[in-house]
């Protein structure tokens, strides 16, 4: 059974940073591709940004020169650096990650991690 297990979510100043993780536990798995979500109340999920087997890189327009997404896949997690936050960055982030197993590829979710940015 693979479970992604998120952290570093949290409350910060407008202007402020935060890096959230996510990490991809189990066994016999290999990763695709992986990435981040979020979900403001009242808004559909959108994407944040995503990374893929090779590294390659792609960014939601609101975020673009403000996060980086990288991985490390010794560990098995994927990181978001967010710098200079917005109030309306707030939202509960999502982890998803592309995980194949017994030659099947599957989707799998985190289970939210919340940021909050006051002005």
């Amino acid at each position: 059974q693979v479970q992604l297990v998120e952290s570093g979510g949290g409350l910060v100043q407008a202007g402020g940073s935060l890096r959230l993780s996510c990490e991809a536990s189990g066994s016999g798995f290999s990763i695709n591709d992986m990435g981040w979500h979020r979900q403001a109340p009242g808004k559909q999920r959108e994407l944040v940004a995503h990374i893929n087997s090779g590294g390659l890189t792609n960014y939601g327009d609101p975020v673009k020169g403000r996060f980086t997404i990288s991985r490390d896949n010794a560990k098995n997690t994927v990181y978001l650096q967010m710098n200079s936050l917005k109030p309306e960055d707030t939202a509960v982030y999502y982890c998803k990650a592309i995980i194949s197993h017994s030659g099947t590829a599957y989707q799998y979710w985190g289970q939210g991690t919340q940021v909050t940015v006051s002005s």
